[in-house]
């Protein structure tokens, strides 16, 4: 009964916005999110800006600037002008307080079992999306911002904690969703299902309804309204307990993108691998940014990468610049990829306050050293390209993922846990740290044409997710009977596998969802570890839940052996083990060096190399990346020669100009910041001026790289740089 109300609720929703179209196309390649009006030291020069809020973000408490105004102010500085604000959370005290209606909202919070409001800050908590609230959000919002002429439209992080669910406003939409009265959610792992089911239809209805009403309020004006999703990744909802609709929003035609948050906060969570609770930055990030970039992929939706040189929670400086080089280089590891969100709040990062050491409380604005090299960095991906390129190692391996890896989070049952989310990293970290580019798939991405064209061995576990229909399972036998080679591990004795589901109600009768799937492939309930043919295929059953493998040292190892017999048996190939990925992106070199891996040697880079991650843009003919060190490098050698160019800069370059024998160009930048570049040149220049001043000095230039090494105090109206040999 329960799935036969899920199902259709959802289908009526997927009408509701059938008229939209997802959108591909626009002219930004690179964005930002402030709240603030534009200043001279914010003046990062992304294509776009993010206004944030029509009523600002909560915990920006400087004078506000109407919604209007501020986008006023960048639109007079050339930026593309969009909107963001919160789906869950906002400024909306108007809304709690009774301003707008007349009658107190507060209640609409989330609540957790002790009575207790989860607030995002003062007076605004994290929202149940009532019909009310959406009403408001529709008329008080999205109405202003499109009459602002704005036709983009960010509703970010869609997120209901797992510890909320105790509300009156979440009663009154359980007894509305299922027909009965609320169950307390920690009294059963079926009350904890049907609580998270809840929570993730409430915000995919939320997004629909809100979008629906941006596209058809934008029509009535003659505008192409675009709407996107800015969310974190399903791999960090799922640690964090936070239920989201993620990859189900695939199947809202009204939704034309994502943007993947995911930064230093999001990828420091700790894991564990062979026993050891560590953070491990770069691997998270990437398995982040790959869950989002899979989920995305077979829509055909557009996918902005976020990452923050800084992050929410107070650190020093050495910090967050360790930390941002590894998810800078984690994002740049999808070569599919090339939109980015460069920053958020820019206003945080040049004005704010952080600690100058680990062990000190003196704090200070970012330094000049840090603030020269993030810009370098924002501003090559204003030109890095997509590539067809593939990210060094063994291709072919996926693990499956699904929505319910976030149902079964919180609270515990049974003393059933999974500590750090490892039934899901058990799979994956055995082998990226190893080296090997392992993948994600998503359960609800089944149906589209390529979701695992690329798949040679398919991991998956049912211990800690579930699948919501049993489509999914025609979809897996039939790759496995085509060729596929599927690994499952699992016990199957969570105690999820026991809720009232489609697999255990009405003509079916199974123990868990697994014996349904293998039902299919012929293979018996409760089958034990080894291998079954089934078609041209084969899946291996591993009776281990996936956490067994990185919960002690050397749990992984016959789960490692296994797999790397069936991919040699299946591509004629034994899996390269090694402790690094590189990638070719255009004339831009990556890698990154693992630890805990197969070697501590260090990853030799040769070439003509301008070092990007040092704000001295220093060339080398060879650099060595250390393990747990990440590198960024333009190779000068696959730069077409002739043309003067810049290369690298601290600024983004305007109204390039080659005449005879000479180059010049306007570099714009923010305020209080130092300005370095290197400069292409047909030939060592005889004359170089910085707003009419000479400034030339032989020993900038380098004649291996045939480039001029510049630098000079950045200003946001433009500083005039001209060249001449």
């Amino acid at each position: 009964m329960r799935k036969a109300m899920f199902l259709p609720l959802l289908l009526s929703l997927v009408c509701s916005c059938s008229g939209a179209k997802g959108q591909k196309t626009d002219n930004v390649k690179t964005t930002f999110q402030s709240s603030r009006e534009w200043r001279p030291t914010i003046d990062n020069r992304a294509d776009a800006v993010m206004v944030y809020g029509v009523g600002g973000n909560p915990s920006d408490r400087s004078r506000r600037i109407s919604f209007e105004d501020r986008v006023k102010s960048w639109r007079d500085r050339g930026y593309t002008t969009h909107f963001m604000t919160g789906i869950a959370w906002g400024e909306y005290q108007e809304y709690f307080t009774g301003k707008w209606d007349g009658q107190w909202h507060l209640d609409e919070g989330q609540v957790t079992a002790k009575g207790d409001t989860i607030w995002h800050g003062h007076l605004v908590p994290y929202i149940v999306p009532s019909d009310n609230y959406l009403k408001y959000i529709k008329e008080n919002h999205v109405k202003r911002v499109i009459d602002a002429g704005v036709e983009a439209i960010f509703m970010e992080e869609p997120e209901f904690w797992a510890r909320g669910g105790y509300s009156e406003a979440f009663k009154r939409e359980w007894k509305k969703y299922y027909g009965f009265d609320w169950r307390p959610q920690h009294e059963s792992p079926e009350n904890t299902y049907l609580s998270n089911k809840l929570k993730y239809h409430l915000y995919y209805n939320a997004l629909n309804e809100v979008f629906t009403y941006a596209k058809e309020y934008g029509r009535s004006k003659g505008m192409d309204v675009k709407c996107y999703v800015p969310t974190h990744s399903l791999v960090n909802y799922s640690q964090w307990q936070i239920v989201s609709p993620e990859a189900s929003l695939a199947s809202l035609p009204c939704v034309d993108g994502y943007i993947a948050q995911v930064w230093t906060g999001t990828s420091r969570e700790p894991n564990y691998y062979n026993g050891v609770r560590a953070e491990r930055v770069f691997e998270t990030a990437y398995l982040e940014y790959g869950s989002m970039e899979s989920m995305t992929a077979p829509t055909g939706r557009k996918m902005f990468f976020l990452t923050d040189p800084i992050e929410d929670w107070p650190r020093d400086w050495a910090d967050y610049k360790r930390n941002y080089q590894a998810t800078f280089t984690a994002q740049l590891l999808y070569p599919n990829i090339a939109d980015y969100e460069i920053m958020p709040w820019p206003e945080r990062i040049y004005e704010g306050l952080y600690r100058v050491s680990a062990d000190s409380e003196e704090r200070t604005h970012i330094p000049r050293h840090y603030s020269t090299q993030m810009q370098v960095m924002v501003n090559s991906l204003n030109k890095i390209p997509e590539s067809k390129n593939r990210l060094s190692g063994s291709e072919g391996l996926t693990v499956l993922m699904a929505n319910s890896l976030m149902f079964q989070r919180f609270p515990t049952h049974e003393g059933y846990d999974d500590p750090q989310l490892s039934n899901f990293y058990g799979q994956a970290l055995p082998f990226i740290k190893k080296g090997v580019p392992v993948k994600t798939a998503h359960i609800e991405n089944l149906g589209f044409k390529g979701t695992l064209a690329d798949t040679e061995i398919l991991m998956m576990s049912y211990s800690n997710m579930k699948p919501l229909d049993p489509e999914a399972h025609k979809y897996l036998a039939s790759w496995v009977k085509k060729g596929g080679v599927l690994v499952f591990s699992g016990r199957d004795d969570d105690p999820f596998q026991s809720v009232q589901e489609w697999w255990n109600t009405g003509d079916n009768n199974f123990s868990s969802p697994s014996d349904h799937l293998m039902g299919l492939m012929g293979i018996a309930s409760g089958s034990p570890s080894g291998e079954y043919r089934y078609g041209k295929g084969i899946v291996y059953i591993l009776r281990n839940d996936p956490k067994e493998y990185i919960l002690s040292d050397g749990g992984a190892d016959n789960f490692v052996a296994v797999v790397s017999s069936l991919y040699e048996k299946k591509t004629g190939k034994g899996l390269v083990f090694k402790n690094n990925f590189t990638l070719d992106r255009g004339v831009y070199e990556l890698v990154a060096v693992l630890s805990e891996s197969v070697s501590s040697e260090p990853y030799r880079v040769e070439g003509t190399l301008i070092d990007l991650f040092d704000h001295r843009l220093p060339v080398y003919k060879s650099k060595d990346v250390m393990p747990g060190e990440q590198g960024y490098f333009l190779n000068v050698d696959k730069v077409k020669k002739g043309k003067p160019q810049v290369l690298a800069s601290a600024s983004r370059e305007y109204d390039e100009k080659v005449e005879g024998h000479s180059y010049s160009y306007i570099a714009k930048s923010p305020i209080n910041t130092t300005n370095i570049s290197r400069v292409l040149l047909p030939a060592a220049p005889v004359s170089v001026t910085v707003d009419g001043a000479e400034v030339v000095d032989g020993s900038a230039w380098d004649a291996d790289s045939m480039t001029y090494l510049l630098s000079f105090e950045n200003n946001p109206d433009g500083v005039k740089v001209e060249f001449k040999w």
